[in-house]
């Protein structure tokens, strides 16, 4: 009888046991691990002085951050608005110099006393989307916005609008939102320099002629008779931009209003190395200084001169190991880059010189397939993160059907569940001897109380 309830006892706990230990997923060591962790880049210590109230400086090159400053903050953008305006229309449209639009009066009209920004497109003439493309991103004119939204919005600007945002979350812009197709000062119009660069970089890499438009310093698109458009990128302007010339600069958008103050989007090439630099809101007392041109400029010269490209981690290479289990005649598991990972750092800094530190589970359970992220690796550079890079076996590793039983078999013997289960066997193994103590006791007192019973059988008497 005890034998049956002491393996009843543990066959019930083993039981729940295994429903906890596979609903609990024990046999996985890398729950805490997010797994869609690829590559993060960290800003690096930039000594350059910016008064923007926004600013981003990224490597086209690594996609990494060099520098940033309140990139999600929510600030009006003016005319840097024309950049999506430009996208909806290109995505709108198949034949560029083909497709004509007239220019209504009343959206030329509509601009009057609100300080403008024009190109000096004529009411009633007929312009091709590529011409209007020029005089939007170059000479940055709130009239070709206005004809380019009502023409794709079908007479609607509103319904234009709507796409802008529709396409800006499409992007994965989590900060910004338009009311108009221009960038005039607006209750509601917003973005934010990191929502401006996927924005801007997504512009220069689907569109090839976006790029080209906006890199022009003049255009005679409109016709040899008719006054050049001329950019208000004095960046890339050899010619009227002074010192605010920059031999590396091309493209891509300025903006200037009240509320915004003057704001820059570009991007700078030398040999082998690409940057774009984002900057939002500044402001001087001097209406014809440019501050976001000359901290852009400051922001690429620095990094020009400072960094290089720097390979810090490839997937050929281990990072580190850690332990193993359930997998036959293999204990320690090699952790290797989900990818290779290059940054931007100092030019002196060697990459061997960077501190690692991994943040995997001490063990680790076969099976073990080649992709899964079983961790992750920062990288860091004088006590500051310059990358965090999520860490793979880079082999397909089966799990032992022995070793596994084994395990099952330990975990359970070492578990809560077994201990209940010989605490519930002793509890009641007590009540049983104590009910058989009852038991016995109440039948001895039975017998000692109990009196002679008297019966005749032929005729004599019996006790």
């Amino acid at each position: 009888m005890l034998k049956k309830l002491l393996l009843g006892s543990i066959i019930f706990c083993f039981l729940a046991f295994l429903c906890n230990f596979f609903l609990s997923g024990k046999l996985s060591s890398t729950n805490s691990i997010p797994t869609d962790l690829s590559v993060s880049t960290f800003p690096l210590n930039v000594p350059v002085d910016v008064s923007a109230k926004s600013a981003l400086l990224i490597s086209l090159d690594t996609d990494s951050t060099v520098y940033e400053r309140n990139i999600d903050e929510r600030l009006p953008i003016a005319s840097l608005t024309k950049i999506m305006t430009a996208v909806v229309t290109l995505e709108s449209v198949s034949d560029l110099s083909n497709t004509k639009v007239s220019v209504k009066r009343e959206l030329i009209r509509s601009l009057d006393g609100t300080g403008s920004s024009l190109s000096g497109i004529k009411v009633g003439e007929e312009l091709s989307v590529l011409q209007l493309l020029h005089c939007l991103l170059i000479t940055s004119g709130n009239d070709a916005a206005l004809v380019l939204a009502d023409y794709f919005g079908h007479g609607n600007i509103s319904e234009f609008v709507d796409i802008m945002n529709k396409k800006a979350i499409e992007l994965g812009c989590k900060n910004t939102h338009f009311v108009n197709p221009h960038g005039l000062d607006a209750e509601g119009h917003y973005s934010t320099a990191r929502d401006i660069a996927i924005i801007a970089r997504y512009a220069i890499t689907k569109f090839p002629i976006f790029e080209e438009i906006t890199s022009m310093a003049t255009s005679k698109i409109l016709g040899e008779n008719r006054y050049p458009l001329v950019t208000t990128n004095s960046m890339i302007d050899r010619a009227r931009g002074g010192n605010l010339y920059y031999k590396y600069a091309k493209g891509i958008k300025t903006g200037y209003s009240t509320l915004a103050g003057k704001c820059l989007v570009s991007t700078a090439f030398t040999g082998n190395q690409h940057y774009m630099c984002v900057i939002l809101g500044t402001f001087s007392d001097d209406i014809k200084q440019n501050l976001a041109m000359v901290e852009s400029r400051k922001l690429y010269q620095w990094a020009f001169d400072n960094l290089e490209i720097k390979s810090i981690a490839n997937t050929d290479s281990s990072l580190g190991e850690t332990s193993l289990r359930l997998a036959w005649g293999k204990k320690k598991l090699s952790l290797h880059p989900v990818r290779d990972c290059r940054v931007m750092l100092p030019k002196d800094v060697l990459p061997s010189s960077l501190n690692c530190k991994l943040d995997v589970p001490d063990k680790i359970n076969a099976p073990v397939t080649n992709d899964q992220i079983l961790g992750k690796a920062t990288l860091s550079y004088a006590n500051c993160p310059v990358a965090v890079v999520g860490l793979t076996s880079g082999e397909d590793i089966k799990c032992s059907n022995i070793l596994y039983v084994m395990y099952v078999l330990t975990s359970f013997f070492e578990s809560v569940w077994f201990k209940l289960a010989l605490v519930f066997f002793f509890i009641l193994l007590i009540m049983m001897v104590n009910f058989f103590v009852k038991k016995s006791r109440f039948r001895s007192t039975g017998r000692r109380g109990r009196r002679p019973t008297f019966y005749k059988k032929k005729g004599n008497l019996h006790v």
